[in-house]
């Protein structure tokens, strides 16, 4: 039985519920990451004793999983477009914008999917914007792939995010203390095409970057879609 198949107990003598304990538990996790929730942090929060906090949800990995399902509600658009390749660059834009409010989320995406209703319901969304345009290994495939993109994206560009307050430089300060040692090592001339991007290539923001490759992946989906036999 799932958490979410799960009956609530009774509210006495602490008013809980588990709508209250997830946005505890994600306001915490937004200041301080995962490792700042505990069901111990979540019931002092909420000013209950913690034993209370298992009758609504038994491990922390439970409690993980009603967070991620809270935040996917924030990705379903109130409008599916009836375009297939807006309707999944809506999508995964929406999904960074969300894991940018929540940078936990960047260590808890991917893996086994979400079973919680809003986490179905953004899956839904993305098999259904191909719905008729392939056949349905096909159409499987296509979202995995325009998935794992988004999530190797969004979790690079967290992860440089996270570097910047960790050194306490931004990525510009970073290029300028480690630009005596990259341009010694090029000078080698053992790197001639790292070279050519470092001095020819045009470098873009985080968010052009993102979008110029789910582009190019929902290029290589276009190309691989053909409508399944009658």
């Amino acid at each position: 039985m799932t958490v979410w198949d799960r009956p609530e107990p009774p509210t006495r003598p602490v008013p809980l519920d588990r709508e209250r304990i997830v946005a505890a538990a994600i306001a915490l996790a937004d200041e301080g990451g995962l490792e700042a929730v505990s069901l111990r942090k979540v019931a002092a929060r909420l000013n209950a004793g913690p034993m209370r906090l298992y009758g609504y949800i038994s491990t922390k990995q439970e409690l993980f999983d009603l967070m991620v399902d809270e935040v996917h509600a924030e990705i379903l658009p109130e409008e599916q477009p009836g375009d297939w390749r807006e309707a999944l660059r809506i999508l995964a834009h929406r999904t960074r914008q969300a894991a940018l409010r929540h940078e936990w989320m960047a260590d808890l995406l991917g893996g086994r999917p979400t079973l919680g209703p809003n986490g179905l319901a953004v899956t839904e969304a993305k098999l259904a914007a191909l719905d008729g345009l392939a056949d349905i290994d096909t159409v499987m495939r296509a979202v995995e792939t325009v998935s794992a993109y988004v999530t190797g994206a969004i979790r690079r560009e967290i992860a440089n995010r996270r570097a910047e307050r960790t050194t306490g430089l931004s990525k510009r300060d970073w290029q300028r203390a480690s630009g005596p040692h990259v341009t010694r090592m090029l000078a080698t001339g053992r790197f001639p095409a790292l070279a050519k991007a470092v001095y020819d290539g045009t470098h873009v923001d985080a968010e052009t970057s993102f979008a110029t490759g789910l582009d190019w992946v929902l290029d290589a989906v276009a190309a691989n879609l053909t409508r399944p036999p009658a």
